[in-house]
């Protein structure tokens, strides 16, 4: 396989390029009857689309989705679902010196080595343009999942660079989240991100942080033991994102200064008589598997890795050669992150919960 399908009963299967005609997905397996048409879809985009405010790349894009088979009268047929976005603000020529030459910390010079020749124009599929397809398909699955168990994909911003953000998880809302350009619902860290990413962005430079992922109210009983465990795939999940490189879920790698009976999630009965965990220590799933409490987790996004500053590189005549890039790009990825984070999420959950009600039948509530 080639490495552009996600998902195994809920199936995406990305295309397009930077700077090509188009981008797009095909969505095998939505389940039949549910309503949908863009404008189900394009909110999410507007969300992750470029030029959207001083702290994101200028390329102008309005990334205008169109559902071009899969859906009839207005609901999904079962059979797949092909959406589109036209490229209309590329500029390739921008690009044309990284014809020759590689650029630090990118997939320049990989894409070569395994390819033997690579799309220069924006990075071709490496560009983080090719997400606008992971978001359309994403925005379906969180309308299955919204309308059948009223589950909410919440992500922020919680740092950047040295600016950590406090909020809580358990009343954060969207509107709090859209209220800044940074999507940090914490507003007075907000103003100190987009001070040091406005400072970045004239220096040349660029800056990377974390964002937080919640899943509120996910079906519980989902996850595939041993090796297809909820965690696992929201690990790849967020890891095949450009720029991600680190994930952790629940406590993460602070469980190793707790104790067992500091870490330990005790398990109560609510005032319906169900089954619930005092603490969420293990983000939502044991042993792989959902329990029902918020999902919780947490993606570490580096810097951008193409900058205007001058840096030192090879070209393709393995020459060592001066580097100062040009073209839009992002001093700081996180805003636009935070929709592709959720749709990741979201694209997990789905093909999970077709995979349990395949094998067990519908989940219990």
């Amino acid at each position: 396989m080639a490495g552009n399908t996600f998902g195994t009963l809920f199936r995406v299967t990305t295309f397009g390029e930077s700077h090509g005609g188009c981008l797009g997905a095909v969505v095998d397996g939505c389940p039949p009857g549910l309503k949908l048409s863009e404008s189900d879809i394009q909110p999410d985009l507007d969300r992750r689309k470029p030029g959207q405010s001083e702290i994101t790349t200028p390329r102008k894009e309005e990334d205008q989705i169109r559902i071009l088979s899969g859906v009839f009268e207005g609901e999904t047929t079962g059979t797949p679902i092909l959406i589109i976005a036209n490229n209309k603000d590329a500029r390739p020529e921008d690009y044309k010196e990284l014809s020759k030459n590689y650029r630090p910390s990118h997939a320049d010079y990989t894409y070569e080595l395994k390819y033997g020749r690579r799309d220069w124009r924006g990075s071709g599929r490496a560009s983080a343009r090719e997400t606008l397809a992971r978001v359309a398909a994403g925005a379906i699955a969180k309308k299955y999942l919204s309308e059948r168990f009223g589950t909410e994909f919440l992500s922020y911003v919680e740092t950047v660079n040295n600016v950590t953000a406090r909020v809580d998880d358990a009343t954060v809302t969207l509107q709090q989240i859209e209220a800044n350009i940074v999507r940090c619902p914490d507003s007075n860290s907000a103003a100190r991100m987009i001070e040091l990413i406005e400072k970045a962005r004239d220096e040349g430079d660029s800056l990377g942080g974390i964002i937080r992922g919640i899943v509120r109210n996910p079906p519980a009983g989902l996850g595939e033991p041993v090796f297809d465990k909820i965690p696992a795939d929201l690990g790849k999940a967020m890891m095949s994102i450009n720029a991600v490189k680190g994930f952790e879920i629940g406590s993460g790698f602070s469980c190793v200064g707790m104790k067992g009976s500091q870490h330990n999630d005790s398990f109560v009965l609510d005032d319906k008589g169900h089954i619930r965990t005092e603490t969420n220590n293990a983000g939502g799933t044991l042993g792989g598997i959902t329990t029902g409490e918020d999902i919780l987790f947490r993606v570490a996004i580096k810097p951008v890795a193409t900058i205007r500053k001058k840096q030192h590189t090879v070209n393709r005549q393995k020459k060592p050669v001066i580097l100062e890039a040009s073209g839009r790009h992002d001093p700081c990825v996180l805003p636009r992150a935070v929709p592709i984070v959720d749709a990741m999420a979201a694209l997990v959950i789905m093909d999970h919960y077709l995979r349990h009600r395949a094998q067990c039948g519908e989940v219990k509530k």
